[in-house]
This record gives structure tokens, C-alpha cells and sequence, in this order.
């Protein structure tokens, strides 16, 4: 018979949490179960996770400066920016930067260009070529500037001395002003700093004061002929410089014995005072509308 009585309990070892089940072949012991949650932490980290987790972006890439650029705004001539500007070169060096975008005259800027100062000293890329039109379809032309006398001397080498030329005072007209009883020259209508151009190619003969006429610059044309342009405000060019037609030459004003603002040109056979001939003729027979 059994003995009646309590037997102690083993302590149970690294398998205490088994289950002893009794069956009809004796004692069995059952494992236990790994729980979920030792599972889960036994897991290795997701690639896309992990790679989350240890990549770090890459520094975004420091862009190089680019070169600097100019709008040009009314008024504004390749001498005047490049002294604001300090370029080093003068208006030679701008133009030459900047020809693919001026053409072939340096006195034809307009209000809205933009100028790159110092393109090709800093190395910069030139702007990439437009598209060339699809086969088969002609490009349509650009719409014409406004025609002026600058435009006018891209084609003929020869311009009006200011743009859009108004005669105030025609050459001959008689009176006491003049030392010589009459007026040695025309005058164009122009408010002080208005650009002024030389009317064709050639080459400085003097620049510089002038007495009566106040600052001047005289050109001596490829025909052998001369032009004077009088009371400038400020001269761009200096003698033995040489021009082409429409380029500015400086701004217009009131110096020297002027009752205003206005340019006085005339057209000589020398150089000097007392060889004028009519000045607008002389424009006209280079085919300038005046």
C-alpha cells in the first residue's frame, strides 16, 4: 500500500518551467515555449532600417560663386559702368566680355541687358546656345529694336550724334553770339548727361578743353574730314583713340559759353576753327536721316 504522506518537491532546475504531465507511459516533461516578446527581440534589425539608422546623408555640395552681372538702366554707358564697377580692362575689357550679348557695337546697350563683370578673368561658363528650330521649320526673326541712329550705324558705319536728333539752332544762322557773325555749327537738342557719338569711324584728334566750347572732342574721319562735338559734360575717349560710328564718345552739357544743356557739332575740312561746312549736309550724304 502507499505510504500516506507528503513528499517534498524538488526544486526544479533550468527546466522548471516544464510541465510534468503524467500519462499511461510515465512521467513526461514538456518544454516551455520561447515567449513572443524574446522573439521579436531576438529578430536581426531590417537592412532598410538599419540602413536608416547608421547611413548619414552626404554634405549637400557647395556651390562655386558665380560671376557677378549687371542690368543696364537708362542712361548707362560701357565707360560709365565699368568705372562704377572698377573692371579692370575699362569698357574695352566689358565689351569684349560681353560682345555675344551688345553685337557688334559697343554704344548699342539697352535698359534690361544683363552684363557679366569679370566672366571670363573668374572662368565662367558661357551661357549655353539656344535651341536650333526643329527641321523643316524656319526661325521666326526676333522683333526689331526701335529703330535709332545708333542701329542705323551697325549697318552704314555712320550715326547722328545723339539719338533721336533734334536741330535747335541750324548751321548759318546769323547773329551778334557769334564771334564769327554766324553759327559755325548745328545744335541738337540734349539734356545734360545725354549720350553723344561719334557719327563715323575714326580717330581722336583732341580732347579736353576747349575755351568757348567748353569740353570737346574733335575726330578725324576715314574721308579726311572732321567732326567737333562741344559743352560735354564728360569725355569717354582721349586723343589718338580711334572709334567707330555710334560709339559714345562722352555725355553732353553746358560747359563752356553755353546758355543751356545742348550739344553743338559741326563738320570741318581741318581740324580746327573757321574750316566749317555744313554739318547736316555732310550726315545726309553718309545716308543719316536727320
Amino acid at each position: 500500500m502507499p505510504a500516506h504522506g507528503k513528499h517534498r518537491r524538488k526544486k526544479s532546475g533550468p527546466l522548471s518551467r516544464g510541465i510534468l504531465a503524467a500519462g499511461a507511459g510515465g512521467a513526461v516533461l514538456a518544454l516551455p515555449l520561447i515567449g513572443a516578446t524574446g522573439a521579436h527581440a531576438a529578430e536581426p534589425a531590417s537592412p532598410a532600417v538599419k540602413s536608416a539608422a547608421v547611413t548619414r546623408s552626404a554634405p549637400a555640395a557647395v556651390a562655386k560663386d558665380a560671376p557677378k552681372t549687371y542690368t543696364v538702366v537708362s542712361g548707362d554707358s560701357l565707360a560709365k559702368i565699368a568705372t562704377a564697377k572698377k573692371v579692370k580692362g575699362g569698357w574695352q575689357k566689358l565689351y569684349k566680355d560681353n560682345r555675344d550679348v551688345i553685337g557688334g557695337n559697343p554704344s548699342l546697350i539697352v535698359p534690361g541687358m544683363k552684363l557679366t563683370l569679370g566672366a571670363k578673368a573668374s572662368g565662367a561658363a558661357k551661357p549655353a546656345a539656344k535651341a536650333a528650330p526643329a527641321a523643316g521649320k524656319a526661325a521666326k526673326a526676333a522683333p526689331a529694336e526701335k529703330t535709332t541712329a545708333a542701329s542705323e550705324a551697325t549697318a552704314s558705319g555712320w550715326a547722328a550724334p545723339v539719338e533721336h536728333p533734334t536741330v535747335t539752332t541750324q548751321y548759318h544762322v546769323a547773329g551778334a553770339s557769334w564771334s564769327s557773325g554766324y553759327h559755325t555749327g548745328s545744335d541738337f537738342q540734349a539734356a545734360s548727361g545725354t549720350s553723344v557719338r561719334s557719327i563715323g569711324p575714326g580717330t581722336v584728334v583732341s580732347a579736353g578743353w576747349s575755351g568757348a566750347y567748353g569740353n570737346e572732342v574733335v575726330i578725324q574721319h576715314s574721308d579726311g574730314m572732321y567732326s567737333q562735338y562741344a559743352h560735354l559734360s564728360s569725355l569717354e575717349v582721349s586723343a589718338g583713340q580711334t572709334v567707330t560710328g555710334g560709339q559714345q564718345i562722352g555725355l553732353s552739357g553746358t560747359t563752356g559759353n553755353s546758355t543751356g544743356p545742348h550739344l553743338h557739332f559741326e563738320v570741318r575740312t581741318g581740324p580746327s576753327y573757321g574750316s566749317d561746312v555744313d554739318p547736316i549736309a555732310y550726315l545726309r550724304s553718309h545716308g543719316v536721316t536727320i
